[in-house]
């Protein structure tokens, strides 16, 4: 599983001295965990291209832009941004993260470190990056303070989390046993006003009609069928395997519409200047 049942618990302790792994060559693909989704995994391409599609579509706003990626997980988001942003930091509090992004992903400059206490300077960057992250954190507040902090002021805070009306319905508590708080997109407004920051736009990925087909063919949930098959533990059937081998990024939409019906939120933060 992914995330889906993905993403890393960016404030999460450092791994004690003595039990980092092995430094990675870039040339072996990160495990999946349950708390991060790689590439290259046909049996993951569902939440791959999911994840993908708000690098993309976000990706103009870190043009020219010093950009820090807040939990960069594998890297291929880091690396994706460094194609327009005049630098590009990512830090992970995994080691093995780190020396991976490090070994495959040399434009991005890594660094090994806490959510909750970002190692930067006080307005040293243009952009924070933090897709599918938030949602793992035991302190989200004090790690929205801490992106305020290192912004310069104009800066944006980029934001997605699984909208926890669609991802978790009906639950007190998440489904993915990774997350510790999900949420709607008037929670997400609230955390982030409370930090601060004016929230330029709230938009959501959706499905779009191949998906919406997919849903049908797959008894009403393609997601739902993806999980059952993980769940059970089971090879997956051909045909579904094909299925979500076959997705990409065009096959989903980011729309402000119908919010509360989206997959995940997505947010644009700003830092006002000072008047």
């Amino acid at each position: 599983m992914s995330e889906s049942f993905v993403g890393d618990r960016e404030d999460a302790p450092l791994p004690p001295h003595g039990h980092e792994q092995l430094p990675s060559t870039g040339d072996e693909q990160l495990p999946l965990t349950g708390e991060r989704t790689v590439p290259g995994i046909p049996e993951e391409n569902y939440w791959f291209r999911r994840h993908e599609v708000v690098y993309r579509d976000l990706l103009p706003r870190c043009a020219e832009r010093r950009v820090l990626e807040a939990g960069s997980g594998e890297g291929y988001g880091a690396n994706m941004i460094a194609d327009v942003a005049q630098s590009v930091t990512g830090l992970d509090y995994d080691i093995s993260a780190v020396e991976h992004v490090r070994a495959r992903y040399p434009r991005v400059e890594m660094l090994h470190g806490n959510l909750a206490e970002l190692p930067l300077d006080d307005e040293s960057v243009d952009t924070v990056v933090n897709f599918q992250v938030i949602e793992h954190l035991w302190d989200q507040a004090q790690f929205l303070r801490e992106c305020f902090r290192v912004l310069t002021p104009g800066g944006e805070l980029l934001v997605s989390t699984p909208n926890r009306i669609t991802f978790s319905p009906g639950r007190d508590t998440p489904l993915n046993p990774f997350h510790t708080r999900e949420l709607d997109a008037a929670e997400l407004t609230e955390l982030l006003e409370e930090a601060g920051f004016t929230v330029a736009l709230m938009t959501g990925v959706h499905h779009g009609d191949r998906l919406k087909s997919l849903d049908a063919k797959h008894g009403g949930s393609f997601i739902g069928a993806q999980i059952d098959r993980a769940l059970a533990g089971e090879p997956w059937p051909d045909e579904l395997t094909r299925d979500v081998e076959g997705i990409t990024v065009d096959d989903f939409a980011l729309h402000e519409g119908d919010i509360d019906d989206s997959l995940d939120l997505v947010a644009v933060a700003v830092k006002d200047p000072v008047r």
